[in-house]
């Protein structure tokens, strides 16, 4: 069975952090939660990026706000894909986090999601094991199918409301 990693600097950004759970979770995959800093814990954040594929995980999910760290130290560390969760600042809006994520090392990959964007940064994961996982690829195809029908039904819906004006 996959399973996805998602690790947060601060338990404050649980709020961000909650859509990529539940999206993770609404496809059947297996999903860790975790509070590790990379500057307050690093000792830990190196041990879990070491350990990752051992332990079963197949890509991490990093949110974390302003110096934004955590997805590049946990990303040196290991081969496993890294997702940057970029989070709001009261500073900076979450620009500062989203450069500080974007903005890594050669060598040191790190793929960047929009800033608070936890649904996207759990659909990019899901789309990373669904190269692996037909079934998780099928179930991407479902939900993609479902968004299209969404919009065709508003749009529907929005004319027939706008020709009886």
């Amino acid at each position: 069975m996959s399973k996805i990693a998602v690790i947060m600097g601060s338990k404050s950004d649980y709020n961000v952090v909650k859509s990529a759970v539940e999206v993770i979770k609404s496809f059947g995959v297996q999903t860790e939660v975790r509070v590790i800093s990379a500057h307050r814990t690093p000792e830990e954040a190196h041990d879990f990026a070491k350990n990752a594929a051992k332990n079963g995980f197949e890509v991490i999910i990093c949110a974390a706000g302003k110096a934004a760290h955590l997805g590049g130290v946990i990303a040196a560390s290991t081969t496993l894909p890294v997702i940057g969760l970029p989070v709001k600042t009261d500073m900076m809006g979450g620009l500062d986090s989203l450069l500080s994520i974007v903005q890594m090392p050669s060598g040191i990959p790190v793929a960047t999601v929009g800033i608070n964007a936890g649904e996207n940064a759990g659909l990019l994961a899901l789309q990373i094991l669904g190269v692996k996982y037909p079934e998780i690829s099928a179930k991407l195809s479902d939900y993609k199918k479902k968004m299209k029908e969404k919009i065709n039904a508003d749009d529907a819906a929005l004319r027939c409301e706008i020709s009886q004006q």
